[in-house]
């Protein structure tokens, strides 16, 4: 799994962003931006993992990189990450119906993180770590981002019928 991550992390170094939203430059310093911040305001260590590998798509260069890195972290990461991913710009997109469909879920209040996050990690001055650095850290616990943990709150239809 280690090698694995840093592979789709480093795959992203000088992979282009549109400079009006994204002055910092290129996927990877953003992504380890997001990471920080996930790293400074949570101890969740699948939120971290979310921030981290939330636009691995980008190194494929396909307009849905959401969707795309969501398909490349299925069966390596946890359904809960591989959900993040995939719906990471949902807040982007349709607030309204995001909101609507998830309301009241930790579904959410994690897509408002990584939303919030994603959001920060545009300083073109950020001080961030290595790839080895961020990947070491999400795999210490690698039950917590296996594969084979559980997902409770998988939504159903597009509804979310657990709170927790």
């Amino acid at each position: 799994m280690y090698a694995d991550l840093v592979d789709l992390v480093t795959a992203l170094d000088r992979i282009p962003q549109d400079p009006r939203y994204h002055p910092e430059g290129d996927a990877l310093y953003h992504s380890l931006q997001v990471f920080q911040h996930a790293r400074r305001e949570s101890r969740d260590p699948g939120l971290h993992a979310a921030a981290l590998l939330h636009d691995v798509g980008k190194a494929l260069r396909s307009g849905d990189h959401d969707a795309e890195g969501a398909d490349l972290l299925e069966g390596l990461v946890a359904p809960r990450v591989v959900w993040l991913v995939r719906h990471h710009l949902d807040l982007l997109r349709d607030p309204g119906a995001t909101r609507r469909r998830l309301h009241n879920t930790v579904r959410l209040r994690e897509l408002e993180l990584l939303r919030r996050w994603d959001l920060a990690g545009r300083s073109p001055r950020a001080s961030v770590c290595s790839v080895a650095e961020a990947v070491t850290f999400i795999t210490l616990d690698p039950t917590a981002i296996s594969p084979d943990a559980p997902d409770v709150e998988e939504p159903t239809h597009g509804k979310d019928p657990s709170p927790r």
